[in-house]
């Protein structure tokens, strides 16, 4: 029989009912570690009471009004996403893979504004994801995820992440935009050599293209700068998309651009029933507030590189279970030896919650106000159950 939630999720048999800080309790009363923050969401924990209260404000005033009419809390979210970035100006939407088919919108308006319509291809890079949608199926090219919904939309290219020359190879008269994620996720915590998000940007003002950053995973602190591209001098995108982190846990994306970049993008153009609604606006901003605050990033970035020094130890610690640490700041992994499915499972049943991700890799990304004595508790369920590895039962 037909579950009556349609099975297009391969869940753990786990529920959980209250969340505090790092921690979620399951129906049963057990306390986990949760070191996937709802995959790089709830990046500044669960209940957070500054989000709760922003929330519970807004909500006893005023929900939703549409978009026909002026909604003063993206007027006021906008600003700070542009105070603190390359934007001019910023769409809201409600998810990342919305994000990103907007910011394909406004490349490709772009160019046809600019006169040149024959410009509409997109150039992406193998082991990416830019979510769920058909579209954004097509511009990440994984046969895993295309199969079986017909042909895939046109219009994207693909190259390997990280190699400049492979890009140049592919510009043709008909491509418009250069479609990349700074950090890739999903497909395993990979990052570029440096000096690759700057010859993107040398690249796309050669061929008068739009670069395009999906920062819907790496962006709003997750690598200890509100974007992670801030990490490379020079390499400011035309146009961003991010999500996940941006309303803590209440539905949000939002896709940020330049004026130039933007041009096009007139009334009619683009639209949104839920994108940018007060309460939604309410928490992003409390979560922008707290994530500008002083200090804040400084955090992250001491956790990140505790972090990071506590796994490669690990790796060094058990060779036959991890072959090396991946990542940037607290977008962090490991790279499994031992099937990283089965790892994700031994980890939960251990107390601690992880997410794999492509190429074999265990994804930790807890959240960003992690403390070090935290961090500490993961990395001793991991090493224990990486120590128990030939005695635990499958």
């Amino acid at each position: 029989m037909m579950p009556i939630v349609l099975p297009s999720y391969a869940r753990a048999p786990v529920s959980f009912e209250r969340g505090e800080g790092p921690y979620l309790f399951s129906a049963d009363g057990r306390k986990y570690l949760d070191f996937t923050s709802g995959v790089a969401v709830v990046s500044l924990g669960h209940a957070n009471p500054r989000l709760i209260k922003a929330l519970t404000d807004q909500a006893q005033r005023l929900w939703h009004c549409s978009n026909l009419f002026e909604v003063e809390g993206q007027k006021r979210v906008a600003q700070k996403l542009i105070d603190h970035s390359f934007a001019d100006t910023v769409f809201f939407c409600n998810s990342g893979t919305e994000a990103v088919e907007a910011a394909v919108k406004v490349a490709r308006k772009y160019q046809a504004a600019s006169g040149h319509p024959e410009k509409y291809r997109v150039i992406a890079c193998g082991g990416s994801f830019h979510g769920r949608t058909m579209a954004m199926l097509a511009a990440a090219g994984n046969e895993k995820y295309l199969a079986g919904f017909g042909p895939p939309a046109e219009g994207y290219d693909h190259v390997a992440f990280g190699n400049l020359n492979e890009m140049r190879a592919a510009v043709t008269a008909e491509t418009a935009a250069v479609l990349v994620e700074p950090v890739q996720g999903e497909g395993g915590l990979t990052t570029p050599p440096e000096g690759y998000l700057k010859g993107l940007r040398q690249l796309c003002d050669e061929f008068g293209l739009m670069l395009i950053y999906d920062e819907v995973q790496s962006g709003m602190g997750r690598t200890g700068k509100l974007f992670a591209h801030q990490w490379e001098a020079g390499a400011e995108p035309d146009v961003l998309a991010t999500a996940k982190a941006l309303g803590g846990g209440f539905p949000v994306g939002a896709c940020l651009a330049t004026e130039k970049a933007a041009a096009g993008m007139v009334a009619g153009t683009h639209g949104s029933t839920f994108g940018g609604n007060p309460l939604a606006m309410a928490v992003a901003e409390e979560v922008i507030d707290i994530m500008t605050e002083p200090g804040f990033f400084d955090h992250v970035n001491r956790m990140g590189r505790a972090f990071r020094t506590k796994l490669d130890r690990l790796v060094k610690a058990h060779p036959t279970i991890f072959a090396e640490t991946r990542g940037r700041g607290l977008l962090i992994g490991l790279k499994c030896v031992v099937p990283n499915t089965e790892m994700v499972t031994r980890l939960r049943a251990a107390g601690l919650l992880a997410v794999g991700a492509g190429e074999n890799v265990l994804r930790l990304m807890p959240p960003l106000n992690i403390t070090e004595a935290q961090l500490d508790d993961g990395v001793a369920i991991i090493d224990a159950v990486a120590r128990d590895w030939g005695h635990a039962p499958h």
